[in-house]
């Protein structure tokens, strides 16, 4: 048996585990980075993955579009009572005309966001948000797995040793275990008993005498 990666904290009071699996751990671990490669969506599901591809996007100069994704996320899953500040909020940052951090999204999409704006629900940025995600997913996800900001993320990533546990922790590991034997094997051995007993069980001198009387009537007869 084997110690699990970092350590079992339910078992030990080594909190290593909650720290490196910490939303926004400082240096994750690498299997925890190596996900981030699988997809886009693996990528933006890790607040630490968010956190270094925003850095990335940054450097290109759009770091507004992941930033509007995750207020889209906010405003369909936060605090439903503020959903007409959450969305009005939006759309001055990232929407109006002149806004601080205006996004890129084609005429068609725009006006649709606009209108739905007008009664604010909590879905009324999904084609907007939906326009942006897959501008990240085909243009800047896969850049950011080649730069020079995910290497150096991989590099530093650590990987924890294995938790060494003591037998005292799990007497039962002291015991020599078997596996049971065949329900065959057992029947034959009961077999055995059985006859085994049965030739070397006392004499019933009753029977005997019994069988003797027969066979003497029988001569008789003769």
């Amino acid at each position: 048996m084997t110690g699990c990666l970092p350590s079992n904290p339910w078992l030990t009071d080594d909190t290593q585990f909650w720290d490196l699996n910490a939303p926004l751990s400082e240096v994750p671990t690498k299997l925890r980075v190596e996900r981030w490669t699988f997809s886009f969506r693996e990528l933006l599901s890790d607040p630490r993955g968010r956190q270094d591809f925003q850095l990335f996007l940054r450097k290109e100069f759009s770091g507004e579009n992941l930033a509007f994704w995750e207020a889209c996320e906010d405003l369909k899953y936060g605090d439903q009572s503020k959903v007409k500040e959450k969305a009005e909020e939006v759309y001055k940052t990232f929407l109006a005309p002149g806004a601080r951090r205006w996004i890129n999204i084609d005429g068609k999409t725009m006006d649709i966001t606009v209108k739905g704006l007008k009664h604010p629900h909590r879905y009324v940025l999904d084609t907007a948000q939906s326009h942006i995600y897959m501008l990240m997913k085909k243009d800047s996800y896969g850049r950011y797995m080649k730069s020079p900001i995910f290497k150096e993320t991989l590099n530093k990533a650590i990987l924890p040793e294995p938790t060494k546990i003591s037998e005292s922790k799990f007497p039962f590991n002291k015991r020599h275990r078997r596996s049971s034997p065949s329900p065959v094997i057992l029947r034959q051995l009961e077999q055995e008993a059985r006859a085994k007993a049965a030739t070397t069980g006392p004499v019933d001198i009753t029977q005997v005498m019994s069988k003797l009387d027969r066979r003497n009537q029988v001569k008789q007869d003769l």
